[in-house]
């Protein structure tokens, strides 16, 4: 019983499909406002944590970041938790424009327990029109970005509950 009324609850939050709203007032620090359409397509150069990811059936949460990048690192302990927590439904990826030697030696003094890839061409991000880092896509197994914006947020940040919110969607939406 209280399953069905967390879900009638997520599906009045975030509308018919229960995924979070696409029209909330927000600085997105990028050009672009995705919510509610199709994701770019996931471009990186060079994978740093081994093998590229398997996303079929995955929430991603693609982050935009830099090393140098003070609100980026704050972000990292907080991208580290999501993945863990939800390491079933979702699959975590920080995407650096910086030089691999960089990012990979960052990564030594740094826990990362998420995919991080290299996109030194910028590909993903200019499609995004990234004005300001950490930069978040959240996107649904069906490719629709349902979060966007900068995690931190005090407005709408990225939060346990926005993902959660997103996994439930997605797994109540019709497959595929």
């Amino acid at each position: 019983m209280l399953q069905l009324l967390l879900i009638n609850a997520l599906v009045l939050q975030g509308g018919q499909t229960g995924y979070p709203s696409t029209t909330t007032k927000k600085e997105l620090y990028a050009s672009s406002d995705l919510r509610g359409k199709t994701a770019p397509k996931l471009v990186v150069d060079q994978w740093l944590t081994g093998a590229a990811p398997e996303t079929k059936g995955k929430v991603l949460i693609i982050d935009f970041w830099a090393t140098w990048c003070p609100p980026c690192r704050a972000t990292i302990p907080e991208l580290n938790g999501y993945a863990k927590k939800f390491a079933k439904d979702v699959v975590v990826i920080g995407i650096s424009d910086e030089k691999a030697d960089v990012v990979a030696n960052f990564m030594k003094g740094t826990k990362m327990d998420y995919f991080v890839g290299i996109d030194g061409q910028k590909r993903m991000s200019q499609i995004v029109g990234v004005k300001g880092i950490p930069h978040v896509l959240v996107v649904s197994p069906d490719g629709i970005v349902r979060w966007q914006g900068f995690p931190l947020d005090g407005a709408n940040p990225l939060s346990e509950s926005v993902i959660a919110q997103i996994v439930q969607a997605s797994k109540a939406s019709p497959k595929l």
